[in-house]
């Protein structure tokens, strides 16, 4: 039997006595933050982190075929990109040497304002969603082009439209003037999440649609203010991490760093704003597959005859940020962890969430005590659930779901 200790069993050894219920204290719990707070056990969000910058390890001049990199994906040991503006290739490049291995035609498409690149098990994703122009675009789309399809030289896409759901004017704004600009997406086990540029505010707001085809209405989740333009996304849902590129009005690159929130409420968890020492590069992708490592493009800038930067790529170390919090972040033990399924916060307080594939429904799980007994039973209600634990004292708890009894969790409650 495999038991994963996701709490240090110093401070909850199996044979301590159950206890009453502590009183949750929320607060922030990131110790690389300046207040960080050593007695809080649930990250309310609050933390604050001094100014930061970093340097890219690497940067590669890239092929002025793609002078307009315009959005970043890792896949099967290549990136890909496209450009922003009428071109209707994708482009596989080596990550070592940024040059163009193979171009990828999509047949029967037209490229209005492409601003983003991101995939799931078994598409790639196009956001056709660029509308700086004038901020009244009426045909805002993602493609979907199925893997398969791209590995058998015959990718076909089909169409996500959308609008959004607070956008009811549609008077032309000018170039660069409104706030419903994208060019930042990320894609879950079960939607699309768009991440807005702002050109008025300097915020970055987050709507959420469906991610198969068909004409949906992106809703509003959630705003921030993030200071900047934002450009780009990546995404690791099990290390509950997103990151975010962008730039200042200024042109002066950074990445925004989200991170132990809980589900998908991005702006819940840690927001640390890290600058890149990069000035007038105009970073527009990012992708990374470990959470440290990262991969960014900037497209070719000139402005007049005082600023000329090329299209690169540039690989950025983010451990000093990031390397402590994915090190204590606890995976599942067997079978769990390899199908998806995450358990978090851990320890928690009085709700447990319990996420993963559909085939999570109808599934049976039982809480044990230090003393065996079986001390909460229930069943899954779907991919998503939210388990009321109030009712459990402090201590430490083994969760068992049916089908799986060989991958114990072992559970600190506070």
């Amino acid at each position: 039997m495999k038991t994963l200790y996701l709490f240090a069993a110093a401070l909850f050894p199996l044979l301590q006595p159950v206890q009453a219920q502590d009183t949750v204290v929320y607060g922030c719990t990131d110790p690389l933050s300046s207040s960080h707070n050593a007695n809080a056990t649930v990250n309310d969000g609050s933390c604050n982190y001094a100014s930061a910058s970093v340097n890219p390890d690497t940067s590669l001049t890239l092929s002025t075929l793609i002078d307009e990199t315009s959005g970043l994906i890792m896949w099967n040991g290549s990136l890909y990109t496209m450009n922003d503006d009428s071109d209707t290739n994708l482009y596989r490049l080596n990550p070592a040497t940024g040059n163009i291995e193979q171009t990828i035609a999509i047949p029967g498409t037209t490229n209005i304002d492409w601003e983003e690149l991101a995939q799931d098990a078994n598409y790639i994703y196009i956001g056709d969603f660029g509308n700086n122009a004038n901020g009244n675009r009426n045909n805002l789309r993602i493609l979907r082009i199925s893997k398969a399809a791209i590995e058998s030289n015959s990718p076909v896409a089909d169409y996500i439209n959308f609008t959004y759901s607070n956008q009811t004017d549609f008077t032309p704004s000018g170039n660069n003037n409104t706030n419903f600009d994208c060019e930042a997406m990320v894609v879950t086990s079960e939607y699309i999440y768009l991440f807005t540029k702002q050109w008025v505010s300097e915020e970055t707001s987050v709507y959420r649609l469906p991610k198969t085809p068909g004409t949906h209405v992106a809703q509003l989740q959630d705003t921030f203010d993030v200071k900047g333009l934002i450009t780009g996304a990546t995404y690791l849902e099990d290390k509950r991490l997103v990151v975010l590129s962008g730039y200042s009005s200024l042109v002066s690159p950074f990445v925004y760093l989200l991170y132990d929130f809980q589900g998908h409420d991005f702006f819940g968890g840690n927001k640390r704003k890290v600058a890149l020492s990069q000035s007038f590069h105009q970073m527009e992708a990012i992708t990374t597959t470990d959470g440290i490592n990262y991969y960014m493009t900037n497209e070719h800038l000139q402005q007049a005859a005082i600023i000329n930067i090329p299209q690169k790529l540039h690989t950025v170390d983010l451990s000093e940020y990031l390397q402590n919090y994915i090190d204590n972040l606890a995976s599942l033990p067997g079978a769990l962890g390899q199908a998806g399924v995450m358990i978090y916060p851990n320890p928690t307080g009085d709700v447990l969430s319990i996420e993963g594939p559909d085939f999570l429904q109808g599934l049976g799980y039982t809480f044990i005590d230090v003393m065996g007994r079986r001390v909460l039973e229930g069943t899954l209600e779907g991919a998503r659930n939210n388990i009321d634990i109030s009712t459990l004292a402090t201590g430490t708890y083994e969760l068992m779901i049916a089908g799986y009894e060989d991958d114990v969790i072992k559970l600190g409650i506070k």
